[in-house]
C-alpha cells in the first residue's frame, strides 16, 4: 500500500494500482551514490523511487529504502527493461536479475524503456510484460518512449493497455498529441527530462513566473508538469534540491501562467527521438 507525504497526490492507474505523482529520477546517479540520494530522498518524503536496469543501480536505490527505514510497500519502485534485452523470455529473465538486484518479490512498475523499431520486437517483449504482470512479478507494466504507432500495434496484437508511456515532456517538448492520445486510452503520462535538462531555467517566461509566485522557475516548470496531470521525477542527489523540488504543493499557477508556459513549446527535444533511436 502506498501513502503519500509532503502533500504529493496518488494517481489511479488504468489497473487500480495508485502511484504517487511527484518522485525522485536515480537516471545519472553513480551506482556508488544512488542510496545516500534515495534515502535523503525518501526522509525528504519521497515515495517513488524510478530507476532502469541501464542506470545500474538498482542495487543503491534498494539499500537506499532499507536504510531509510521506510517499509517497502511504502515505496513505489519502477525500473525498465535493458534495450539488449527485447523478446518474451528476454523481458522475464531481465526482471527476474533486477528482483535479485533489489532483493525484493516484486516491482511496483516495469517498463519497456525504448520500443526500438527498427527492431520490430516491442510487440513480443510486451507479450512477456503481460506474463510478469500475470504472475505478480509486477503490480502494473507500461512503456516509454512510444508513440501512437507503437501503441496502436500494442492494441491490435496483446490484451492489455499500458499503465503508464513515461516520455521525454518539458515546456520546450510539450507532446500535446500525445498526452491526448494516453488521456483517451487511459494511459497515465509519465515525464522524464521534466527540467529539460535545466537548459529553460533562464528563459525570461520561466524567471517572470518565479518571481510572480516566489518559487524557482524549476519549481514552476515542476507545478506545471502536476497541473497537467503529468507524473514527474526530478532527478537530483542534492538535498535542498530534492526539498526544494518537492515543495511544489503549496501554491497554484493561473490560467494566465499556463497560457504562458504552453507558448514555450518549440518541439524540441534534449534526448533521442524514439522513432529511430536503436539503442
Amino acid at each position: 500500500m502506498i501513502t503519500t507525504t509532503a502533500g504529493v497526490p496518488a494517481l489511479e492507474l488504468n489497473n487500480g494500482v495508485r502511484i504517487p505523482q511527484f518522485g525522485l529520477g536515480v537516471y545519472d546517479i553513480e551506482p556508488g551514490e544512488t542510496a545516500a540520494a534515495v534515502r535523503t530522498a525518501l526522509e525528504t518524503g519521497y515515495r517513488h523511487i524510478d530507476t532502469a536496469q541501464t542506470y545500474r543501480n538498482e542495487a543503491g536505490v534498494a539499500a537506499g529504502i532499507a536504510d531509510s527505514g521506510v517499509a517497502r510497500d511504502e515505496v513505489f519502485v519502477t525500473t525498465k527493461l535493458a534495450n539488449d534485452a527485447h523478446g518474451h523470455d528476454n523481458a522475464i529473465t531481465a526482471l527476474e536479475g533486477s528482483l535479485r538486484r533489489f532483493g525484493f518479490d516484486y516491482v511496483d512498475l516495469y517498463l519497456i524503456h525504448w520500443p526500438l523499431p527498427a527492431k520490430d520486437n516491442y510487440v513480443r517483449t510486451w507479450l512477456g510484460f503481460e506474463d510478469i504482470l500475470r504472475a505478480g512479478k509486477a503490480r502494473a507494466i507500461g512503456v516509454s518512449n512510444f508513440q501512437p504507432a507503437h501503441l496502436d500495434r500494442l492494441a491490435e496484437e496483446t490484451s492489455l493497455v499500458p499503465a503508464v508511456n513515461q516520455i521525454e515532456l518539458h515546456p520546450a517538448l510539450q507532446q500535446t498529441d500525445l498526452r491526448e492520445y494516453h488521456r483517451t486510452h487511459g494511459i497515465a503520462t509519465e515525464a522524464w527530462s521534466p527540467l529539460a535538462r535545466a537548459e529553460l531555467l533562464d528563459d525570461p517566461v520561466l524567471t517572470g513566473l518565479a518571481d510572480k509566485h516566489g518559487r524557482t522557475a524549476a519549481q514552476v516548470v515542476l507545478r506545471w508538469h502536476v497541473q497537467l496531470g503529468n507524473i514527474v521525477f526530478p532527478k537530483s542527489s542534492s538535498p535542498e534540491r530534492m526539498r526544494q523540488n518537492i515543495d511544489v504543493f503549496g501554491f497554484e499557477l493561473d490560467d494566465e501562467d499556463m497560457a504562458e508556459l504552453g507558448r514555450l513549446d518549440e518541439g524540441r527535444r534534449t534526448g533521442p527521438d524514439p522513432d529511430t533511436f536503436t539503442g
